[in-house]
């Protein structure tokens, strides 16, 4: 039986996972959705931005994160038909510095730290995540960003990059915990390289897959907590039972 404490790196995602991206977008939207004539809800804002998000980042997969969120704020612009200026596309795209950490994740990772190599892959630029760095407190062991890879997750590029990267500190395939909530950017291209994983299902009281695309067919996880606080806490079960 697979454990937790069977791996020495635990490689994240940020965005959904660590940061409450969600939250983070709906109050960065607001001066364009209050602006909407008809009623928004909260998935219909989340599931509209993953399908630009998504959509951007497959035409410009070098563009970088807040530059690439300025062209989807104007998308959802066009979409719900309010005029806006390039200038409030802008503020959005560098409002990711803002998006708050969810309640759970400084201190989870704080305890993490103790055991394990952390690292991240996130899908966004590298000044961004310095500020979501910040709000997470810990000093990762690695950082791979959008910016330095090129592509954006779900790409096979992205993985290969994490993976070569580790390999020249001697870090195999099977130290690594793959841990995520995006079935879709993560989960999927987890199971297509063997890695193992973990799902933090942030979003198991709802329904649907908010600000990411549904990845169709719903890949295999090894582990699955609802809450980064839960992970710690089974991490902690396992060391009294050992």
């Amino acid at each position: 039986m697979t454990r937790l404490s069977d791996f020495k790196i635990l490689a994240f995602d940020v965005y959904g996972t660590l940061i409450d991206w969600e939250s983070g977008m709906v109050t960065g939207l607001k001066p364009l959705t209050d602006k909407v004539s008809r009623n928004l809800t909260r998935d219909d804002i989340l599931e509209a931005h993953a399908y630009h998000e998504s959509t951007t980042q497959r035409w410009t997969p070098s563009k970088v994160y807040s530059e690439l969120l300025a062209v989807v704020y104007r998308r959802l612009a066009e979409e719900w038909d309010v005029d806006v200026t390039w200038e409030e596309c802008v503020a959005y795209g560098l409002s990711v510095r803002q998006w708050p950490a969810f309640d759970d994740s400084r201190e989870a990772l704080a305890y993490l730290k103790h055991h394990y190599k952390l690292v991240v892959l996130t899908n966004t630029d590298n000044t961004s995540f310095s500020g979501s760095n910040a709000r997470l407190g810990v000093p990762f062991d690695g950082v791979y960003t959008a910016e330095d890879v090129g592509s954006y997750k779900p790409a096979d590029r992205n993985f290969d990059y994490m993976l070569e990267t580790l390999a020249r500190r001697g870090i195999q395939k099977s130290d690594i915990l793959h841990t995520a909530e995006s079935m879709f950017h993560d989960h999927g291209p987890a199971h297509r390289y063997g890695l193992s994983n973990c799902w933090i299902y942030r979003r198991h009281d709802k329904d649907g897959f908010g600000a990411t695309m549904n990845p169709g067919d719903m890949p295999r996880y090894d582990f699955c907590f609802n809450s980064m606080a839960e992970l710690a806490e089974a991490h902690k079960a396992e060391q009294k039972q050992s």
